[in-house]
């Protein structure tokens, strides 16, 4: 191989940008292992987990899904790793299909070897993580708060960095200052992002979990959350509420595309789903200028 040939990995854009320096890849040079080339073979049982991965639960379903496809087509993507020692590796990402890839019974994996020190690896994981992986709410939050505070980066700087707005950044960071059971509930699915962002203002922490509780046992909507925390309700003077046509929430991803859109258009969006799949998608404007802004916004390119 010449050396003036530099082989680029198809990685995601976050991971790439923060290995673009050639000097940082060892698959591109004979190693101590007699390992040479752009991707690497290495035994599974040279490979320990990454200490800094943010993702904490791995859905055992999903990891058997993967580990049956792993089991027909092999790793599609290699994982990343660095280099520690003789014959010892550490995950930078990858970590789901390195998971799979043990109960798939798999006695290798592909990876492409990386030199890091720990900060540097840190990073890489956490921005591996966001931009790759289907992360909660609140793993998100933790990854941002872990880039700001061990990475020492601002709130503009990771913006930029994982092309994330900043609003959106400062969003999942207020969720971490909810009290323990409500960041439980978002994590384990109890509670949409949404109700978790109008529980932030509902007041003290007594407050807050019991308007929790009550999102849960009365199956509230985000709306009527809002209703209950605008005009300072009692939660044992709610009225019941009165038969009506069953509401769907919106997925994760919808909420994620009503937040990009609204960054865009620096305007108030909602997205209201009904029976059979149908709905609605409301844009606000405040006057006939600020309508015609968004339409340019809309239709420029």
């Amino acid at each position: 191989m010449s050396s003036s040939t530099k082989k680029r990995p198809p990685l995601g854009k976050g991971l790439s940008a923060l290995l673009e320096n050639s000097n940082t890849d060892i698959t591109t040079k004979s190693t101590d292992s007699g390992v040479v080339g752009s991707i690497s073979s290495l035994p599974i049982a040279a490979i320990e987990a990454n200490p800094f991965n943010p993702r904490t639960n791995f859905e055992k379903e999903a990891l058997e899904e993967l580990a049956q496809s792993i089991r027909i087509h092999g790793i599609i993507q290699p994982i990343t790793v660095r280099k520690l020692g003789r014959d010892r590796f550490q995950l930078i990402s990858g970590e789901r299909r390195f998971r799979a890839s043990q109960m798939a019974g798999l006695k290798e994996v592909p990876a492409y070897i990386r030199v890091a020190n720990d900060q540097t690896m840190l990073e890489m994981a956490l921005v591996e993580n966001i931009q790759r992986e289907n992360l909660n709410a609140i793993e998100v939050g933790l990854s941002y708060q872990r880039l700001i505070e061990e990475c020492e980066l601002t709130q503009d700087q990771l913006s930029q960095k994982i092309s994330k707005s900043r609003s959106s950044i400062t969003n999942h960071l207020r969720l971490l200052k909810l009290p323990a059971p409500i960041q439980a509930g978002v994590r384990d699915g109890e509670i949409s992002m949404g109700h978790a962002r109008a529980l932030v203002s509902a007041g003290n922490e007594e407050r807050q979990v019991a308007l929790f509780h009550q999102i849960k046992e009365d199956e509230l909507s985000v709306r009527e959350l809002e209703t209950l925390i605008k005009y300072d309700t009692p939660v044992s003077a709610k009225e019941p509420k009165s038969p009506k046509t069953p509401k769907k929430e919106i997925t994760e991803k919808e909420f994620s595309f009503k937040e990009h859109l609204a960054d865009k258009l620096a305007t108030r969006v909602q997205i209201a789903k009904g029976k059979n799949g149908t709905g609605k998608i409301v844009v606000n404007f405040n006057s006939e200028n600020d309508l015609n802004r968004i339409i340019t916004l809309l239709t420029k390119g």
